[in-house]
């Protein structure tokens, strides 16, 4: 069997929402609690396997500690780490041999992509956009607009 193969059934089994637009390219849709739901890439290359999922974009402020987040969890994670393209913009990503891609690696690599990318989103958000959630949840508590999915960040959001 294939890597793509693999792939293929371990993602059917998960019962994930997934494309596949080219032969071994797989576009997989991971639901999340802090991050409404993570995109994630599977790219069977001739040896590897290419991880890839958007995190969230580049920071508007406050870059060091933001950057410094990332660098420390880095150190603790498997499979994918945070990186950045070229505009800035965060994403784990991830190359694993081909040769040890199981239906099993296949759900562990997601699991991992997707706990790393839920539970750093909201952090990241407040390290590096604070001044723009504040101005959002001051712009809809204005309108009379609802701040239900600002909630996690109403304990520096909302003014005293």
């Amino acid at each position: 069997m294939s890597a793509a193969d693999v792939i293929r059934a371990a993602l059917d089994e998960a019962e994930l929402d997934y494309a596949e637009p080219q032969p071994g390219q797989f576009f997989v849709k991971l639901p999340g609690t802090h991050k409404l739901f993570t995109n994630a890439w599977l790219v069977v290359g001739q040896h590897g396997l290419l991880v890839e999922a958007f995190v969230c974009r580049k920071p508007d402020e406050n870059q060091e500690d933001f950057y410094a987040f990332m660098l420390r969890r880095n150190a603790k994670m498997f499979a994918v780490s945070f990186a950045l393209d070229k505009a800035g913009d965060v994403y784990l990503i991830g190359r694993l041999p081909l040769v040890g891609i199981t239906a099993e690696e296949v759900d562990r690599i997601l699991g991992s992509v997707l706990q790393y990318a839920d539970e750093s989103f909201d952090l990241l958000l407040e390290i590096g956009f604070v001044s723009s959630i504040r101005r959002e949840w001051a712009w809809r508590q204005k309108r009379g607009e609802s701040t239900a999915n600002l909630a996690a960040f109403a304990r520096f959001a909302q003014p005293d």
